[in-house]
């Protein structure tokens, strides 16, 4: 049943496998390790929809993983903006350095995962499909074919793994691994599975069971508190100024509006421009836009009418756009739309 499971998901993914910038098609040479790594980095917490184009203006910008290496972090970070969860990028950043430092990627994943910002999935990944080392890249996608496939509920990490690896034909592990990812994103969802399209269902045990959705349990959301923040709108001669946070932390080395601490409580603003709610993976902010005559702290005058280009992270770049739709002497306490 095994090698019959193998044989249909990598027929299935021949004939039905995604076309990404950073792939390669079944069968062929192995994809540019920079690239495998790039993409992987981009994926984290982000979808395929929203990388595609950002990984392919990355690539026209830096091609290799020398030219990143060179890249003015600020640069760099610049270009990552909307992307979010940020320290990918200070990562991406380090890691492309001591690539270049070392002389090209690690063709396995014991050594990968020594580099800045790789961990145990990223690793088993670019040693997989790069350089087709027999390792285990279990996603959320791969995680939840195989508990559906056995049928269970909850597993660890590391059962996940040396089922998928029970399952994977010797040297075929980066084809298998994407193809799982495909069948996940594509026919074994979440919610609604289409069953009645899967190549697997006949060898598939929670499909048996008549509630393959049921499998495996999902987890409950964290619960996230509440913050408030202001940032200050500083316009002057079609100019607008701007800062740059410290760079650790959230949002560390990114453009930015000034502003004060974020906090548990929420200061009173009633000559606020209005209010937008960003949700981080940690906590919910509330800012407040409020204007401001003099520049706030170390920073820079940007031209509105270029705003785009300045990098800003989404939460400001929802805050500007709140700012420039708002009359000039606005009192604004309702939130921006997304």
């Amino acid at each position: 049943m095994t090698a019959n499971i193998a044989a249909l998901l990598l027929q299935h993914y021949v004939d039905n496998f995604r076309t990404l910038p950073w792939r390669s098609a079944p069968g062929a040479a192995a994809p540019d390790p920079y690239r495998v790594w790039l993409s992987e980095i981009m994926l984290q917490q982000t979808t395929v929809a929203t990388v595609v184009p950002r990984f392919e203006r990355f690539v026209q910008r830096w091609p290799d993983v020398a030219a990143l290496a060179a890249a003015p972090a600020e640069a760099v970070m610049g270009e990552w903006a909307g992307l979010g969860y940020y320290a990918r990028a200070r990562n991406l950043i380090a890691c492309a350095r001591e690539v270049v430092k070392r002389g090209g990627f690690p063709d396995n994943s014991a050594a990968l995962r020594d580099l800045p910002g790789i961990g145990r999935y990223t690793a088993a990944a670019i040693a997989a499909i790069a350089f087709g080392e027999d390792s285990a890249p279990v996603d959320t996608n791969v995680e939840r074919v195989i508990a559906r496939l056995n049928a269970v509920a909850g597993s660890r990490r590391v059962d996940i793994e040396r089922r998928f690896l029970a399952l994977a034909p010797a040297g075929r592990a980066g084809d298998f691994a994407q193809a799982m990812m495909d069948l996940g994103a594509t026919i074994c969802r979440p919610r609604a599975p289409k069953c009645n399209q899967c190549p697997l269902a006949s060898g598939c045990a929670a499909y048996a069971t008549g509630a393959a959705e049921a499998f495996p349990t999902r987890k409950r959301r964290p619960f996230r508190p509440q913050k408030y923040g202001t940032a200050w709108w500083i316009e002057r001669g079609g100019r607008l100024w701007l800062t740059r946070r410290p760079s650790t932390g959230l949002l560390g080395g990114m453009a930015a509006l000034p502003g004060g601490e974020w906090s548990a409580v929420k200061a009173s603003s009633p000559a606020a421009i209005g209010h937008i709610q960003h949700i981080f993976t940690h906590f919910v902010l509330e800012l407040t836009i409020e204007r401001c005559e003099e520049p706030v702290g170390e920073g820079w005058w940007h031209p509105i009418d270029r705003l785009d280009e300045a990098g800003l992270p989404t939460v400001y770049r929802r805050a500007a756009k709140l700012a420039l739709a708002a009359p000039e002497q606005s009192t604004a306490a309702s939130f921006a739309a997304a």
